[in-house]
C-alpha cells in the first residue's frame, strides 16, 4: 500500500468499526444492559489486551511520559472518553444508532471551530479552499439540524427477521420515539461530540510528549477504566447488575473492548498524527451511511425521509471539505516551491552580493 493512501485506508477503517458499535451497543441496551457498566467493561477489556503488548513493545525501555504529560493524557481522558462516550451511550438508549451515527457527523463542525480558535487550522475566506471548508461545514450542520428537526415518510426495514432484535413488539404496533425526546437526546449526543472532539484535538499535543501512539492509547485506557469504574459505581450501585450472560450484551462488550477501544483508537491516533484532526473528523459522515442500512438490516429501525436527506448533505460536507483541504495543500506547496525557486534564482543573480552579505568583515 503506497503511503498516500494509508490516512485514507485508516479512516474508512475507523468508520466501519464505528458503525459495528453503534449497531451491536444499541442491542445491549436495548436488552437492558446499564449503559455506565458496558463501558466500563468494554475499557477495561480494551486495558486487558493492549497492556501487555504495550509491555512487550517497550521491554528494557526508559520512561517516556513525563508527570505533565501524564496529567495532560488524565485530563483529556475524562473529558473525550468517560464524561463524553458516557453521555454519548446513555443518548443512544432513548434514540437510536441511526441518530446517534448522524450527530457524530457533527464532529468536522466542532473541531474546525476548536482548530481555529487553537489556531490549529487557518481559513481564508477569499480562496476556493476556504469558502469550500465553510460550504462543507454548512452542509454538515444543514444535515444534522434536518435529521433532528424534519421525520418525513417512513421506509421499512429491508429485513423482517434481525439477528440483534430485541423482544418482538406486538403485531402491527410500532414504537414511536415522542418529537422532544428525538430532540433533546439528538442534542445531547452533539454536546458528546464536543467532548470527543476536544479530544481529537488534543491528540496532536499529547503526541509531542510521548511521540509513541501505543504507550499514549493504553495510558488513556487504562485511565478511562478507572475513570468509568468510578462511575458505574456511583450510577449503578446493584452490583447483581453487573453479572454478564452469554447474550448479545457479552458480544457487544467483546466488539466494543477489542475493535474499538483496542483497535480504533490506536489506528485514529496514528491517522490524527499522518493527516490532522480535521481530515480524520472529516470522514465521520461515511459512517453514517453505513449506520443507515446496517441498523436497518440487523435492527429493524425504521429510517425516516429526514435521515435520508441529512445524509445526503453530511456526505456532501464530506466530499466538500476534502475537497478543500486537498485544494489547500496544492496551493501551499505551489507557493513554497514558487518562494523556492525565487530565492535560488536571486542567489543564481547576485553571487557576489550574497558573498559580501554573508562573508564577516576583519
Amino acid at each position: 500500500m503506497e503511503a498516500s493512501m494509508k490516512p485514507y485506508c485508516l479512516a474508512i477503517m475507523v468508520q466501519l468499526i464505528y458503525t459495528g458499535l453503534f449497531v451491536i451497543s444499541k442491542a445491549a441496551f436495548n436488552q437492558g444492559i446499564n449503559t455506565y457498566i458496558f463501558f466500563f467493561y468494554r475499557q477495561a477489556l480494551g486495558s486487558v489486551l493492549l497492556l501487555p503488548i504495550a509491555l512487550l513493545q517497550r521491554i528494557n525501555a526508559q520512561p517516556i511520559i513525563s508527570t505533565r504529560g501524564l496529567i495532560k493524557i488524565f485530563f483529556c481522558t475524562l473529558i473525550g472518553i468517560t464524561l463524553g462516550v458516557n453521555l454519548y451511550n446513555v443518548s443512544l438508549k432513548f434514540t437510536s444508532a441511526t441518530v446517534a451515527s448522524a450527530a457524530d457527523s457533527s464532529i468536522p463542525a466542532i473541531i474546525f471551530f476548536m482548530a481555529v480558535l487553537l489556531r490549529m487550522e487557518d481559513v481564508k475566506p477569499r480562496s476556493s479552499s476556504g469558502i469550500a471548508k465553510v460550504t462543507g461545514i454548512a452542509l454538515c450542520l444543514a444535515g444534522v439540524f434536518t435529521i433532528a428537526f424534519f421525520t418525513g415518510p417512513s421506509i421499512s426495514p429491508v429485513n423482517h427477521h434481525h439477528a440483534f432484535a430485541s423482544d418482538p413488539a406486538p403485531a402491527g404496533s410500532k414504537q414511536v420515539v415522542p418529537k422532544a425526546v428525538w430532540i433533546k437526546w439528538t442534542f445531547l449526543m452533539v454536546v458528546a461530540n464536543m467532548c470527543w472532539s476536544l479530544w481529537i484535538v488534543f491528540q496532536p499535543a499529547l503526541l509531542k510528549d510521548c511521540p509513541d501512539k501505543m504507550v499514549v492509547t493504553v495510558t488513556q485506557c487504562l485511565f478511562s477504566t478507572v475513570q468509568s469504574f468510578i462511575v458505574a459505581v456511583v450510577a449503578e450501585r446493584d452490583f447483581s447488575k453487573w453479572k454478564l450472560r452469554f447474550d448479545i450484551s457479552l458480544l457487544a462488550i467483546l466488539y466494543s473492548g477489542f475493535m474499538v477501544t483496542g483497535v480504533s483508537y490506536y489506528l485514529q491516533t496514528w491517522c490524527i498524527e499522518m493527516r490532522g484532526p480535521m481530515f480524520f473528523a472529516a470522514w465521520t459522515p461515511l459512517c453514517f451511511v453505513f449506520t443507515i442500512f446496517c441498523s436497518s438490516f440487523f435492527l429493524g429501525e425504521i429510517v425516516h425521509l429526514g435521515s435520508i436527506l441529512g445524509g445526503i448533505l453530511l456526505v456532501g460536507s464530506l466530499y466538500t471539505m476534502l475537497w478543500g483541504k486537498s485544494k489547500e495543500v496544492k496551493t501551499d506547496n505551489i507557493t513554497h516551491d514558487t518562494e523556492k525557486a525565487e530565492h535560488k534564482n536571486s542567489a543564481e543573480s547576485y553571487p557576489e552580493e550574497q558573498h559580501r552579505h554573508t562573508t564577516p568583515e576583519l
